[in-house]
């Protein structure tokens, strides 16, 4: 296969393309707010946010922030106060922390917008604290159970009579682990990320912000499975993997394989979240002694904080070196 090239992301250039149904995420303020004063505004908002090439992801989440923000406020953007959006943040009080940080701060950007482009003299987040949220550490899963799900789906050695589909989420779900990437960035993966020249393959990865990174893929198991998908399926270009049932669809969405991802750990016995694959990858290298800042480039982290705290969770590679501190020690006492 020839050298990786910055890939074509336009669905519509995709031969037999199918776009998939639109959820209430994917629809416009409008649509989901007729006659309210906002809707305009916030769908104004997040064209405002696409034409910056914002994440797609991003602008999702922020068209659902919104529009559940809304219900909190019937007046115009003019009118917007500290007080619908205390509301707001009172209804959403029983969730993570992590998400009312993030709806706080699509409320935030909504409002600096409005301020920059002279619909709202001051911005009511002003007055409103920030979320805190607490630092947690990672919770990779073992590879035994990694193990388990993967061969849950299919063999590392298909049989002919594996359908397409199966071999398909085989892939993905190997991709995120031995990448080290995550799902939504696998899922938006072309075939043209891929270099396949033999023994120096890489993979192009589309990360947070814009960001793109490239690993190396050295999994000779992994990368005899790859092949096989992609002679099987026929892609030459377009959408690495592909929702409809016939292989001519768009990319897959996250929701679908996060759903799919949950039936095989059924199936397996085990409740490894999918984000877990992504943990365990950088835990393995951690514990084979590759540096952090090497770590950090493979993730996508921008920075090396982020990157440490895998440091924090067992270290087989300081284990060692404090047992055998420990032998030299006795040895010497002796």
């Amino acid at each position: 296969m020839s050298p990786a090239r910055t890939p074509r992301r336009q669905p519509a250039s995709i031969p037999g393309y199918q776009a998939t149904a639109r959820t209430r995420a994917d629809r416009a303020a409008r649509d989901v707010l007729p006659g309210h004063p906002l809707a305009r505004h916030i769908d104004d908002f997040l064209a405002d946010l696409a034409n910056a090439n914002k994440p797609r992801n991003t602008i999702r989440a922020y068209r659902g922030d919104l529009t559940g923000f809304a219900a909190c406020h019937d007046g115009g953007i003019g009118e917007l106060t500290a007080a619908p959006v205390r509301a707001f943040l009172s209804e959403i009080a029983g969730k993570a922390p992590a998400t009312r940080k993030r709806k706080r701060a699509a409320v935030a950007s909504f409002c600096k917008w409005a301020v920059r482009h002279e619909l709202l003299d001051a911005s009511p987040m002003d007055r409103i604290d920030t979320v805190q949220v607490p630092r947690t550490l990672p919770r990779p899963a073992t590879a035994r159970d990694v193990a388990a799900v993967l061969d849950a789906i299919c063999s590392r050695r298909p049989r002919k009579d594996v359908p397409l589909g199966v071999l398909r989420d085989r892939v993905l779900f190997e991709t995120a682990y031995v990448c080290g990437a995550r799902a939504s960035e696998v899922c938006g993966m072309y075939v043209e990320d891929l270099d396949l020249r033999p023994d120096d393959e890489h993979a192009r990865i589309h990360g947070k912000g814009g960001t793109v990174r490239t690993v190396l893929l050295d999994d000779r198991g992994y990368l005899a499975l790859l092949r096989l998908y992609l002679d099987r399926a026929g892609y030459s270009s377009g959408p690495l993997f592909r929702a409809s049932i016939n292989g001519h669809g768009g990319p897959l969405s996250y929701d679908a394989a996060h759903s799919r991802w949950k039936k095989y750990c059924a199936a397996a016995g085990t409740g490894i979240g999918i984000h877990q694959l992504r943990h365990a990858h950088a835990t393995e290298l951690i514990n084979s002694g590759v540096s952090i800042e090497v770590v950090r480039r493979r993730l996508g982290h921008a920075s090396t904080e982020t990157t440490q705290v895998y440091t924090l969770l067992a270290d087989k590679v300081a284990d060692a070196e404090i047992r055998a501190a420990r032998r030299r020690r006795d040895r010497a006492a002796r």
